[in-house]
C-alpha cells in the first residue's frame, strides 16, 4: 500500500518527532508501517523517507539506494530502518550537493552536508547500532535525519540562489544523454 506523502506546508514537517518507544520495536504494526513506508519511498523514486512524511510522529526512516529516474548515477545501498538515529559525530569538512524531497516535489537545491557521520539508532527489532558512513549514503541519513528534527534541506543552503525548479535544473545540470535524439 502507498502512503500519501504530505507536502511542505504540513505543520507535523517542521516540529521535531517523538522517540519510538522501545515497545514499538519488533511490533506487526511497526513493521506493517515500514513496509508500507519502503513501498511508498519505491513507489516515488526516492531514497530516504522519514515517518512523519508519511503523517506519523515517530522518529524512524527508510532509506535505500538503486537505481530509479530521480538518482539514476547514485551509489547503490540497501533497504534500511532505523529508530531514534543521532548523529554523534561528523567532519568538519562539508561537501555540497544536489538534493531533493518528497515533501516538496519538483525542486532541487545544492546542499552542504559532512562528509562522512557516526551515529546511533536503533534496528528494527530493537537491536542498537552504530556506524559511520561517507559519501552519498551520509547525504541522505543528514536528510533524513534533519526531517525528524523539523528541518527541510533549504534550510541547510547559504541562500536560495542554488535552488531551482526540475525542469531548469534538468536542462542546466543533469548530464545529456548522447546518441538519443536532438
Amino acid at each position: 500500500m502507498i502512503l500519501p506523502i504530505v507536502k511542505i506546508g504540513t505543520p507535523l514537517l517542521r516540529r521535531k518527532t517523538a522517540a519510538v518507544p522501545s515497545a514499538l520495536a519488533g511490533s506487526k504494526g511497526l513493521k506493517k508501517l515500514l513496509g508500507k513506508m519502503a513501498a511508498t519511498m519505491r513507489h516515488a523514486d526516492g531514497v530516504g523517507l522519514a515517518a512523519n512524511q508519511v503523517g506519523v510522529n515517530l522518529r524512524l526512516f527508510a532509506m535505500e539506494s538503486q537505481k530509479n529516474r530521480r538518482y539514476p548515477k547514485a551509489p547503490a545501498f540497501p533497504l534500511r530502518f532505523y529508530l531514534n538515529a543521532k548523529i554523534v559525530k561528523a567532519s568538519k569538512k562539508k561537501v555540497r550537493g544536489w538534493e531533493g524531497c518528497l515533501s516538496i516535489p519538483g525542486y532541487r537545491g545544492l546542499v552542504p552536508r559532512h562528509e562522512w557521520l557516526t551515529f546511533t539508532a536503533l534496528t528494527p527489532e530493537g537491536a542498537r547500532v552504530r556506524r559511520t558512513v561517507r559519501g552519498f549514503e551520509a547525504r541522505v541519513i543528514q536528510h533524513e535525519i534533519d526531517h525528524l528534527n523539523g528541518f527541510f534541506y533549504m534550510d541547510r543552503m547559504k541562500g536560495l540562489r542554488d535552488w531551482f525548479h526540475l525542469d531548469l535544473w534538468d536542462a542546466r545540470f543533469r548530464p545529456k544523454v548522447r546518441g538519443r535524439g536532438k
